[in-house]
C-alpha cells in the first residue's frame, strides 16, 4: 500500500474516486478532483456517454516521486522504442540534473498508468521563473523538442478521452506550483498525430526540421539539384585552396574535450560579432557538454570536424539514439579568410555523405529555419507550447505569455523589429553587467 501524502523519494499514490454512470458505478483510481474535471469535460461533448464509458472502463492510477533513479525502469522501457530528442534521454537529464545541482526537492516524476501498464511518464522541474513557480522539463532550449516519455501504441488506443482523463489526473497530482508549461513539443510521432493534443492548451510557435534518408544516395538524389551540387563543388575548392582538408569523426577521448574547447570557442567568437548573449558561457553549461564525452555518461555522442591542414574549422556535436541523430551544437572559424570557402557547409555536405550509410535513418537537425536545414531536411514538424492552469493566477500568466509568445514569432520575422530588439537586449545586459561571449 502506497501512502497518501507525497513522501520524499517515495511513489505516492493518489485516493480512489467512484464515478456513477446511470445504472453502474466504477472505479478508477486516480487523483479525485481531475478525473472529476475530464468527465465533467467530456460530459459537455455530443458524445459523452461513449466518452464516459470509455474512461469507466480504465483504471487510471498516478505515481510521483522525487527520485529519478525510482523511474528508471519504465523510463528506458519508453525509451527503448525510440526518442525524440536527446532532452528525453534518462541519461541526458539525469548528468543535466548534476551538473546543474538541482535539488531532489525540486524534482517530479510523474508516472501515469492505465490498467496497472504504465503508459505515460512526465519529467518535471519545479522552479521559480520570474517570481511565478511553475513545472516545466529540466532543460531549456538545449534540445530541439521535448514530449512525455510514453508507450504511443497504448496511448493513441486510449483515444481522445481517454488520453485527456490520463493527462488530467497526471497534472493534477502535481502541488505547489501556479502551473505546467511544458515548451517545444511535436505535433506528431512518428505517423502519429495528435498524442499530446488534449494535454492542456496549445499555441504553436516553431518548427522541426530532420532528414530522413535510408541512404546517401537518396539523399542525394532528392536534395541536391545540379546547381546545389556545383555550388557545394564550388565551395569546396575555395576551402582546398586554403590547404589540406580533412574530415573526420573523433574517437579519442582527449581529442574529443579539445575540440569541445574549439567549438565552444568558435560559438562563442560567434556571438560576440552578432552582438548574441553567450548563454553556454554565462550559464556555465560548457562543462555538462564535456560531461557527456565521459565512457560513463550513458550517452552515444559523435564530434564531426573539418580540419584545414590540421586545424579544426568546424566541429558538429551530435547525440546518437538507436539510428536516430540529433545535431545539438554545431561551430565554424571566424576567420574571414576561411569561411570564404565555407567551412561549416562543408563539415555538414561530408556529415550527411557519411552517417546515412553508417545505418542513421534520421538526423535532427532542431528548430528554427536556416539555409542549412531548408537545403538537406525533409521533414517539417511543427513544435507547440503546452500549458496548464494549476491556480487561476496560473491562467492569468498563462495568457501573458501566449501573448507574448505570438508577439515574439510577428518580431522574429519582421527584420527591423528583430534588430530593434537584439539592441534593446544588448543594452538590458550590459546594464545587468551579464558575462559578454569573450569571457570564454
Amino acid at each position: 500500500m502506497f501512502p497518501l501524502h507525497p513522501v520524499q523519494g517515495q511513489f505516492t499514490h493518489r485516493s480512489q474516486t467512484e464515478i456513477d454512470f446511470g445504472a453502474e458505478t466504477k472505479t478508477v483510481t486516480v487523483n479525485t478532483q481531475p478525473i472529476v474535471t475530464a468527465v465533467d469535460e467530456i460530459a459537455g461533448e455530443a458524445s459523452s456517454r461513449l466518452a464516459m464509458s470509455v474512461v469507466a472502463r480504465r483504471a487510471i492510477s498516478v505515481r510521483v516521486t522525487s527520485d529519478i533513479a525510482e523511474v528508471e525502469p519504465v523510463w528506458r522501457q519508453f525509451a527503448a522504442a525510440g526518442l525524440e530528442s536527446p532532452g528525453q534521454s534518462y541519461d541526458f537529464i539525469r548528468l543535466w540534473l548534476k551538473d546543474r545541482d538541482i535539488p531532489q526537492s525540486a524534482q517530479s516524476y510523474v508516472v501515469g498508468e492505465v490498467d496497472g501498464m504504465p503508459v505515460a511518464l512526465l519529467p518535471l522541474h519545479r522552479k521559480r521563473v520570474h517570481g511565478v513557480s511553475l513545472y516545466t522539463w529540466f532543460p531549456g532550449p538545449q534540445a530541439g523538442c521535448y514530449a512525455p516519455l510514453a508507450d504511443h501504441d497504448r496511448l493513441e488506443a486510449l483515444g481522445e478521452s481517454g488520453r485527456l482523463a490520463l493527462w488530467q489526473a497526471m497534472i493534477g497530482a502535481l502541488e505547489g506550483a501556479s502551473l505546467v508549461y511544458l515548451r517545444s513539443v511535436p505535433t506528431r510521432i512518428g505517423a502519429r498525430a495528435g498524442l499530446f493534443d488534449e494535454l492542456g492548451s496549445m499555441l504553436a510557435v516553431e518548427t522541426l526540421y530532420r532528414a530522413e534518408f535510408s541512404s546517401w544516395t537518396q539523399c542525394d538524389s532528392e536534395q541536391r539539384s545540379r546547381s546545389r551540387r556545383k555550388h557545394d563543388r564550388q565551395q569546396g575548392d575555395r576551402l582546398a585552396a586554403l590547404g589540406e582538408v580533412g574530415f573526420e569523426e573523433i574517437t579519442d577521448l582527449d581529442t574529443a574535450h579539445a575540440a569541445l574547447d574549439i567549438m565552444f570557442a568558435q560559438r562563442s567568437a560567434r556571438f560576440r560579432a552578432q552582438g548574441i548573449r553567450d548563454a553556454f558561457v554565462a550559464d556555465d553549461l560548457i562543462g555538462f557538454y564535456h560531461a557527456t564525452l565521459e565512457p560513463g555518461s550513458g550517452l552515444d555522442v559523435r564530434l564531426h570536424v573539418l580540419r584545414l591542414d590540421g586545424n579544426i574549422v568546424a566541429v558538429r556535436y551530435n547525440i546518437v539514439h538507436g539510428d536516430r541523430m540529433f545535431c545539438l551544437i554545431s561551430s565554424m572559424s571566424d576567420c574571414n579568410r576561411i569561411q570564404s570557402g565555407s567551412p561549416g557547409k562543408q563539415c555538414l555536405l561530408r556529415v550527411m555523405q557519411t552517417v546515412f550509410d553508417q545505418g542513421i535513418t534520421m538526423f535532427d537537425m532542431g528548430s528554427g529555419f536556416t539555409d542549412e536545414k531548408r537545403h538537406w531536411c525533409n521533414v517539417q514538424i511543427p513544435l507547440r507550447q503546452h500549458y496548464v492552469a494549476l491556480t487561476p493566477f496560473g491562467g492569468l500568466v498563462i495568457m501573458g505569455h501566449q501573448s507574448f509568445q505570438r508577439l515574439r514569432s510577428w518580431a522574429k520575422a519582421n527584420t527591423t523589429i528583430k534588430s530593434f530588439i537584439r539592441s534593446a537586449c544588448q543594452f538590458r545586459d550590459r546594464l545587468l553587467g551579464r558575462l559578454p561571449s569573450d569571457q570564454l
